[in-house]
């Protein structure tokens, strides 16, 4: 059956989907390729803003990542979800990519635009309050800010966390209960606004 376009991008909405979309990409289906990477472009490149904090490597890590999925997709055995497949190729990159590149970690901070403009202090409340916590997770050790987010901002289990970072699932609850302590510590004072 010829898929449209269309078609692909809603496959691209489920994990059911996405495994039906690497099968057409395993046979180099183009527009299955490109109905997942406009899926995953946007999720890896906040993943790995936080975990690299260099937006230099961001693009050229999430095309490798993809690249190696385009070129290994017929290998993906169902043992895990899409994502998790897919996430754990681009922290392997990153891994790469960071012990390679000689520079310090960027903990540079963003701008945000806020949907409540006519609410200055409530604006400047919630970018204070976003910069420590930028600032605090860039100064957790890598294998702790990687665990942390892939917990807080992809939503993703334990499990699906350990097959990412190649380890044991005690070994995950072990770097997020120190994160937990460390970020405790560092933002201890600040999130409350006040001193």
């Amino acid at each position: 059956m010829d898929r449209t376009p269309d078609d692909f991008t809603m496959l691209a909405r489920t994990s059911a989907g996405e495994a039906c979309l690497l099968g057409h990409i395993a046979a180099e289906n183009r527009r299955a390729f490109e109905a997942l990477y406009r899926a995953y472009f946007p999720r890896l490149t906040r993943f790995l803003h936080r975990m690299t904090r260099n937006p230099m490597l961001i693009e050229e890590i999430v095309n490798d990542t993809l690249l190696v999925v385009w070129r290994k997709a017929a290998t993906f055995d169902g043992s895990s979800k899409v994502s998790t497949w897919i996430f754990a190729i681009a922290y392997r990159r990153a891994c790469k990519s960071l012990q390679a590149f000689d520079e310090p970690v960027d903990a540079g901070i963003d701008e945000r635009e806020g949907a409540d403009a006519d609410r200055p202090e409530w604006q400047f409340d919630q970018l204070r309050m976003a910069q420590a916590v930028d600032v605090a997770l860039a100064a957790l050790p890598l294998a702790q800010r990687t665990a942390f987010q892939l917990t807080f901002y992809h939503d993703m289990s334990y499990t699906e966390i350990a097959q990412i970072m190649d380890c044991p699932v005690n070994t995950i609850k072990t770097r997020l209960f120190h994160a937990r302590k460390r970020l405790a510590v560092l933002l201890d004072g600040q999130l409350e606004g006040r001193p």
